[in-house]
């Protein structure tokens, strides 16, 4: 997918007059933060072909046969340099606000964003948690043309107020012209911008005191745990956080502790694929998970702690039991010296049918062109999914909410520079619980996730010192039978929506109706 959207820009970047500034990969220079005139819009950016005006719509859905009714804002908000006032980018949002009753300032209010770095909101928004939900197979496949959007019954709308955002180089957002980019590529430069948006949000909106909820998928698991510390410091605390497939070092640069973490989940996508010893197959998924997390934190991790120690009958011993537990060749598996990479996995598993799997969905698979490849050449997961998200997208935003901007909505990595380093999110949440020790954490997670595997955030979670009432009381975390994007599974989005709902629940806040 990411090849496909890096070649469509390129052609729209070389072919096509600029309808936005492009920024081309320069040194990160470090950023703070930013204060803007809320009244002022951006002026600063190449002349569009058609002139860009915000919009606000009326809608109504049924959920759960009720009918609610709703406002869309789809605007951006410019960002500002405190010093010399002047327009560094624009932050692109959609915003869901119920019509009722209750006065804003009481409900409870989720500000979104999926991860990348580089990615666009479009997931969460149309796919996870927003009024309206693109068409797609059960197992959260792309369906045959033509394709579309409904009512989406597992909105989190009837529990809160909604805003998702699309950092800059993302979406419809933008560096006012190329020179400005690094102010807002790298992680304490995206995770300023993002908590300036907010900032200006609550100002714009008068959603100061509303309850305040962060939501972030993948590399947003990261920014949404820094958010968190980035906002009580400026006087913003948050309710509730919520991460789906939380960001950590997850491959085998990680040393011996990553090979470990990722045997549970080859052996439940090898599982899926049949291609167990028969005792093993036999056992359902969660059996399956705790005899791998067994077998990985035991005999596994200490094989892998004795090296070369290990005797030739201990090292054969390992050997078998690893080939039990992925389903990959014992020669394989001695060859590659008892640690198997992410795509050396991918492309090994299904090898004898000419199949790889996908990395956000271990459950999909494509087929191979060259059968002695050692490594994908696209995620079969993101392919399958993507297909019928961008087209749906744009006819939702133009002809549903009147939103009409020429520029690119770059869905995955076209629009951002270089960005240095990515961190994991799980050592932030310490600080976060102890600056906001009243502050919830909800993590969903994918058993067939390879992008950012269960394992691995379960046992960063498990090291991180906490007070006991913290770790008791404040954290929840739900496992489900799905991949990466937890809710492209639609039992799974169902699952996760009421785990949602009890949570929102359980933290105390009114949920507005």
């Amino acid at each position: 997918m990411r090849l496909m959207v890096l070649i469509t820009a390129f052609v729209f970047i070389n072919y096509i007059p600029a309808v936005r500034g492009q920024e081309s990969p320069q040194p990160n220079t470090p950023a703070d933060f930013w204060s803007y005139d809320v009244k002022q819009k951006v002026t600063e950016k190449a002349p569009l072909l058609l002139p860009v005006q915000p919009s606000v719509t009326h809608h109504q859905i049924s959920i759960n046969g009720q009918t609610l009714s709703y406002t869309a804002t789809a605007d951006t908000l410019p960002i500002r340099n405190a010093t010399t006032g002047i327009t560094e980018g624009e932050i692109f949002y959609i915003y869901y606000a119920r019509n009722d009753s209750t006065a804003a300032i009481n409900r409870p209010i989720i500000f979104a964003f999926n991860g990348g770095p580089g990615t666009a909101t479009i997931w969460l928004h149309m796919v996870g948690f927003g009024p309206k939900r693109i068409h797609l197979a059960a197992d959260g496949s792309a369906p045959n043309m033509p394709y579309g959007y409904d009512d989406n019954a597992n909105t989190l709308l009837d529990q809160a107020d909604l805003v998702f955002i699309d950092p800059v180089g993302t979406g419809y957002s933008r560096p006012s012209d190329p020179s400005q980019g690094t102010k807002f590529w790298g992680m304490k430069n995206d995770v300023a911008s993002i908590g300036e948006f907010i900032r200006l949000f609550l100002v714009h909106y008068d959603r100061w005191l509303s309850p305040k909820y962060i939501l972030g998928e993948s590399y947003g698991t990261y920014r949404a745990v820094e958010l968190g510390n980035y906002l009580v410091d400026r006087g913003m605390t948050l309710d509730g956080i919520i991460l789906i497939s939380s960001l950590f070092q997850d491959d085998t640069r990680a040393g011996d502790v990553g090979c470990v973490n990722f045997i549970p989940t080859f052996s439940l996508v090898a599982w899926y694929h049949k291609r167990l010893p028969p005792d093993l197959q036999k056992l359902s998924l969660e059996q399956i998970a705790q005899e791998a997390e067994k077998f990985a934190s035991g005999e596994y991790m200490n094989a892998l702690y004795q090296g070369t120690r290990l005797t030739p009958e201990e090292r054969e011993r390992v050997a078998d039991d690893l080939t039990r537990f992925t389903g990959l060749p014992k020669q394989f598996i001695e060859s590659n010296d008892l640690r198997v990479s992410l795509p050396r996995f991918m492309t090994e598993l299904l090898r004898n049918k000419g199949l790889m799997i996908g990395r956000l969905d271990g459950r999909m698979t494509a087929w191979v062109p060259d059968g002695a490849a050692l490594q994908p050449r696209f995620d079969a997961a993101e392919q399958k999914v993507y297909n019928s998200v961008v087209p749906a997208f744009g006819d939702y935003v133009r002809r549903e909410l009147g939103y009409k901007d020429d520029a690119i909505y770059y869905v995955a990595g076209g629009g951002i520079g270089t960005w240095p380093g990515v961190r994991e999110a799980a050592p932030d949440v310490e600080e976060a619980f102890a600056r906001n020790p009243k502050m919830h954490l909800f993590v969903a997670e994918g058993y067939f996730d390879l992008a950012t595997i269960y394992y691995g955030f379960e046992w960063s979670l498990s090291h991180l010192r906490l007070a006991p009432e913290v770790r008791d009381r404040d954290i929840t975390v739900h496992r489900y039978r799905s991949g990466h994007m937890v809710y492209t599974d639609q039992k799974a989005l169902q699952e996760l929506r009421q785990d949602l709902r009890r949570w929102l629940q359980s933290t105390g806040q009114r949920s507005g109706g």
